[in-house]
């Protein structure tokens, strides 16, 4: 990013972004704000005030534990019901490894916070624990109504 006053980075990190979505290079999930920082070399304080000045504007919106998105797009679930759709999908059955953090992470596109908020929603409902082996295994699954 090009030095500026730091009272107007913010606005040239929200421009550069609706940039990108505009020409299309973002057409759904904008990269995590961890990834926005380090490709700005800012801040989460300059990070958080660019993408609600865009939000302002009816550019993106957020989806609480599942990140931002360019309006319009996207799937808006939350992440663990996504991750529960995942399981469902590959036919997972109690007993079976649980996906790692970094799996979960590269598969959804998001941070590694919001893939333990999921976890942890997963472990309360009992659908998840730890194992002995140190990894996380399948509980319980849900039935197709979303119950546990």
């Amino acid at each position: 990013m090009p030095q500026a006053s730091p009272r107007g980075t913010y606005l040239q990190i929200s421009e550069s972004l609706r940039h990108e979505i505009a020409k299309g290079r973002i057409s759904e999930a904008l990269p995590s704000e961890a990834e926005l920082m380090s490709t700005y070399g800012v801040g989460r304080t300059t990070v958080g005030r660019a993408l609600k000045a865009l939000k302002a504007d009816g550019v993106i919106e957020s989806v609480q534990g599942s990140g931002w998105y360019v309006a319009g797009t996207g799937d808006r679930r939350p992440l663990v019901d996504k991750v529960v759709d995942l399981l469902r999908a590959e036919g997972a059955k109690v007993g079976d490894t649980f996906p790692s953090e970094k799996e979960l992470c590269e598969r959804f596109e998001v941070s590694r916070t919001a893939v333990r908020s999921a976890i942890a929603q997963l472990e309360g409902r009992g659908l998840v624990a730890m194992g002995a082996n140190r990894r996380r295994q399948i509980r319980a699954l849900p039935d197709e109504r979303g119950d546990s």
